[in-house]
């Protein structure tokens, strides 16, 4: 019996040795070391590193060091740039030395270049690009090993608005069979979709296949029920190619988001020797020339905003909770629609807005290879020189394909991705397009009146100028033809701002969809001579002209307003470290223009009120000449049609002088709205009497103490009510968090929320208090903000100054389950406790 057990057991032994074991990912975030400084041989494994910050990613330098006058620039939002280094030491145990490993950085800005064990790996200009390297042959198993990661923005002012710095989002180590799916090496499409069926194709790259490798598809529903499954044989160098049908499909629509999951399974002699999911949608879309847009058959407004990458208080570091407390505020004024402005975002923006229901514009260049102007002290003012603004334009010619490429790859399989953009305002860098649109519109002025669309008469013109080579004409067809060759479902566009000499130049031919940025004026003009031309605005002002241009157009399908929040960046003078021309403000508290559209975009009864001293607004009132509106433009040196984003003059609370004359502004979606002042009725106005000027009911109002209140009212019933009042001394202090609960893993953020009431109980907008955060050893303090684009003070504290009676605080769950706790306390006072257990 003794030899029996021996070879059994020697059997078992090599069995398990030869074992294949399946794909693992590893969070790559944490332990590393950094240190902004430019060093020599920081790649080596024997460089001393035990005098390096101890840091978790992502992060992002530029934020955590503060805003500075003197060493920043106002495109880049005042912030530092430079050249930082990060190293991680880390081991890989003997058992794996038959596996394929590789590292994934889903973004560094910018300029980086990675080294394992003093090795380079490569090195990757663009910051918002995501990458990965294979690590496998230079990994020395059973011992420690080092990733270093060398990043390079010495040229911070390399952009129009602010981007970070460092390794600011998410990295992983991945581990799977020599026989594997690479990365992003999984493309799912839904070509055929109604009611009763939908197909399903899954098209799936192999890496080392051999003569019995297969690939095994398992759809999924949402409780995890396979609902499909295929098996298909993969033959060397070739794509597995297979259709599955899904009866009764659950469609992933904006307002019911499902999502299926497929499950791939990778077998070599029938042994499972790899396995990954991803996540998709079942849904069709059609953008027509004449009727707009339609998702699974619907026709649907597209109701969109801008966004840049940027958060707020953590600057470009976010995580996934920072989003979700985003798009939830968009979501609740109406918004169906992110356009990524202006180059690719996260994978974790991109899952949520699979998740939560967001149409998704896709973008991955605002330049190509002529820079835009970079701004030293306000936009419009003093420009950066080029030895500190120099960017991607300088390298665009070498890695463009490959980096728009990537972008389609990585986001191929996300139903909320309805079209690619391969550019934004690209012929600003163009001179031929401006000469041009002046030679021939003298007398047009910019955003107020219509050109001609005429080509017989544009395109001799043009081409006297350009000599009849139009290189950007012939890039566009270029980044069009690449799109094409990656992804033929969706339609290729660009934010346009010369249509009217793109349709002549044969730019606008590059696209299936032309983007109009600020160019509402110019859609019939634009259709009437393109009648077959998709067209649609990728780029408006948060004004009610813009909406009510596209509801009265079908050929229109909607509009992308800059911005959905305030960001970082293209601003100045000091201290006006961002914009906040936006529906949310940088802390996400509401702005008077998101209380206004969200009347427009949602059917929920609404009436929200604003006031102005009359001395100080843009209306004036008289009994003969009714309302006017004169726009009062910028001064120099900050570019004065930099006013026609910014909202009206407003204020939002009822403090003033005894008498004053104070402008009134009722923004609803009711049919009339009734104003009372201290119970006294000043009159019942229609809304329909303001729609063709701006949509806003206002009245004239001598200012009193004490409650300003306004009605809506539909078939003359009362259906919702808005009050103001006005307010004494702070006297309570109230917190509330977005999260009651986070699990214990680090990641997980709150929104620590702070408003102020006086002794009544009447919320206080006008205060500046000095807010301190207390929190408990549960939690990590991330940041603190106001709000405000004038405050500059550092975010990496535990106090800040309020803004307009609100402040706010994110705080991150440690390792640790219990409960944390945070209070807030303005001199004396103190507020009630906020408890988020951990789980």
């Amino acid at each position: 019996m003794k030899p029996i057990v021996f070879f059994i057991t020697l059997f078992l032994s090599l069995s398990s040795c030869t074992q294949v074991q399946k794909r693992t990912v590893d969070d790559f975030n944490f332990d590393w070391k950094f240190i902004k400084s430019d060093l020599q041989n920081a790649e080596n494994t024997s460089f001393d590193d035990a005098t390096w910050q101890d840091i978790r990613l992502p992060h992002d330098w530029s934020i955590l060091g503060g805003y500075q006058k003197d060493k920043g620039a106002s495109s880049t939002g005042f912030t530092e740039g430079g050249i930082g280094w990060y190293r991680k030491t880390f081991t890989v145990p003997s058992s794996d030395k038959d596996r394929e490993i590789w590292i994934e950085f889903d973004g560094v800005y910018c300029n980086s270049t990675v080294f394992i064990n003093g090795k380079k790996l490569g090195f990757r200009p663009s910051g918002y690009s995501s990458f990965s390297y294979a690590l496998s042959e230079h990994i020395n198993f059973g011992e420690e090993n080092v990733i270093a990661v060398k990043v390079d923005h010495s040229n911070f002012v390399d952009s129009r608005w602010y981007t970070g710095s460092g390794i600011y989002r998410d990295v992983r180590l991945v581990k799977t069979s020599k026989t594997h799916i690479p990365q992003w090496g999984v493309q799912i499409e839904t070509p055929k979709v109604s009611d009763k069926e939908a197909t399903v194709r899954v098209k799936t790259s192999i890496k080392a296949v051999s003569n019995s490798t297969s690939v095994k598809v398992s759809l999924m529903d949402e409780n995890q029920q396979v609902v499909a499954e295929s098996e298909a044989k993969a033959l060397t160098g070739d794509v597995v190619d297979q259709k599955l049908q899904v009866l009764q499909p659950k469609r992933w629509d904006i307002d019911k988001p499902h999502l299926y999951t497929a499950k791939l399974q990778v077998f070599d002699n029938g042994q499972l020797v790899d396995e990954t999911e991803e996540r998709f949608g079942i849904r069709d879309f059609e953008f027509d020339s004449k009727k707009g847009f339609f998702l699974n058959g619907k026709n649907v407004k597209i109701k969109g905003v801008n966004l840049h990458h940027d958060v707020g208080a953590v600057g470009a570091a976010a995580v996934r909770d920072h989003w979700v407390f985003r798009l939830k505020k968009l979501k609740s004024v109406g918004v169906n629609a992110i356009r990524m402005a202006h180059n690719p975002h996260s994978p974790l923006l991109m899952d949520l807005c699979d998740e939560m229901g967001f149409l998704v514009m896709n973008e991955a260049f605002d330049e190509w290879y002529v820079p835009k102007a970079k701004m030293l002290t306000c936009l419009g003012g003093q420009k950066a020189p080029i030895d500190i603004s120099e960017g991607y334009p300088e390298v665009f010619r070498e890695w463009a394909e490959r980096d728009l490429k990537d972008l389609i790859r990585r986001d191929y399989n996300h139903p909320s991705v309805i079209m690619w953009s391969i550019g934004n305002e690209i012929e600003w860098t163009f001179p031929a397009y401006s000469q041009t649109y002046a030679k021939l519109q003298k007398g047009i002025r910019e955003y107020e009146d219509t050109p001609t669309f005429d080509t017989t008469v544009i395109k001799p013109v043009f081409e006297k100028i350009t000599g009849g080579v139009d290189s950007l004409s012939i890039i566009a067809h270029q980044l069009s033809k690449w799109v094409k060759e990656e992804d033929t479902t969706r339609p290729t566009v660009c934010g346009s701002v010369r249509p009217s000499i793109a349709f002549a130049s044969g730019y606008a031919d590059a696209v299936d969809i032309l983007g109009l940025n600020y160019r509402e004026i110019d859609y019939d003009a634009a259709h009437e001579a393109f009648p077959n031309k998709m067209m649609l605005g990728s780029e408006n002002w948060v004004a009610y002209s813009e909406w009510k241009a596209v509801q009265e157009r079908d050929f229109i399908p909607g509009i992308f307003v800059w911005t959905g929040f305030a960001y970082l960046g293209e601003a100045g003078l000091w201290p006006r470290k961002g914009l906040n021309i936006s529906m949310f403000d940088f802390a996400g508290f509401k702005n008077p223009r998101g209380h206004f559209f969200e009347c427009l975009w949602k059917e929920d009864p609404k009436v929200y009120m604003v006031t102005t001293p009359a001395s100080e607004s843009e209306f004036s009132y008289t009994k003969k000449g009714g309302w006017k509106f004169d726009i009062q433009l910028k001064e120099k040196p900050v570019w004065a049609e930099l006013r026609l984003w910014e909202w009206y003059k407003v204020n939002e609370h009822w403090n003033y002088k005894a008498g004053e004359e104070i402008v009134v502004q009722t923004y609803t979606n009711c049919e009339e709205a009734e104003l009372f002042l201290n119970g006294k009725s000043l009159g019942k106005q229609s809304l329909a009497d303001f729609k063709e000027a701006d949509n806003i009911i206002k009245w004239l109002v001598p200012y009193q103490k004490g409650e300003l209140k306004v009605l809506g009212y539909n078939k003359g019933k009362k259906v919702e009510e808005y009050v103001l009042h006005t307010v004494g001394k702070v006297a309570k202090i109230e917190v509330s968090s977005d999260q009651t609960q986070m699990r214990a893993n680090q990641y997980d953020v709150a929104h620590i929320t702070v408003k102020m009431f006086d002794k009544n109980g009447f919320e206080i907008k006008n205060s500046t208090e000095e807010v301190k955060f207390h929190v408990s050893e549960e939690l990590d303090l991330l940041g603190v903000d106001n709000g405000s684009e004038m405050n500059v003070s550092p975010h990496t504290t535990d106090h800040v100054k309020s803004h307009k009676g609100r402040a706010l605080a994110m705080v991150r769950a440690k390792d640790k389950v219990g409960s944390g706790k945070v209070y807030v306390s303005v001199g004396e006072l103190r507020s009630d406790v906020v408890v988020v257990e951990l789980k």
